[in-house]
């Protein structure tokens, strides 16, 4: 199987986070390969994609958002995952999931979502996200918790396994 993980990261952190997705689904006998949203031009060649985006002020980058329209016009037989990687702090704020996540799940029919916590280096802001960094006083450090990461790619790798014996039941 042919696994795509789009990853759309405005500062590397999101990237970050769908390499290990990618590792993980490499270490299980899976083909994968990490995009940038943008530069994906052709869904055909997948079997299943995982999306991930970085997420600010509660929302999606547009380059994820365009992805999902072109998923979604898509064969309905292609697992999806999603995935939202912001949160930063201890405990992490902003809790929960982004507000567009329940409409995206439904849209693309994916078979869920996951929130990660993020890394947050004010050094490498521009002006206007530290300013809005700081106007929500959200904490500097990396609170990402691979294990976590891990543990989450692996049951994609797992479902993946049984979406592979269905399809080899199917086929005889």
């Amino acid at each position: 199987m042919f696994v795509l993980v789009a990853v759309a990261s405005r500062h590397g952190s999101t990237r970050e986070i769908g390499d290990v997705v990618a590792e993980v689904l490499r270490g299980d006998g899976f083909e994968a390969v990490v995009m940038d949203p943008d530069d994906v031009e052709d869904l055909t060649a997948y079997d299943a994609v995982v999306l991930g985006s970085s997420v600010y002020v509660g929302r999606w980058a547009a380059s994820a958002r365009a992805l999902v329209d072109r998923l979604a016009g898509g064969p309905a037989d292609r697992p999806i995952w999603l995935f939202s990687s912001g949160p930063v702090g201890n405990p992490p704020a902003p809790g929960g999931d982004p507000e567009e996540v329940p409409a995206l799940l439904t849209r693309l029919g994916a078979r869920g979502h996951r929130t990660f916590a993020g890394r947050l280096d004010k050094g490498g802001l521009a002006l206007a996200e530290r300013a809005v960094v700081s106007l929500v006083q959200a904490q500097q450090g990396d609170f990402r918790v691979w294990k976590d990461v891990e543990d989450w790619a692996a049951s994609i790798a797992h479902d993946l396994h049984a979406e592979e014996i269905r399809r080899l039941r199917f086929v005889r």
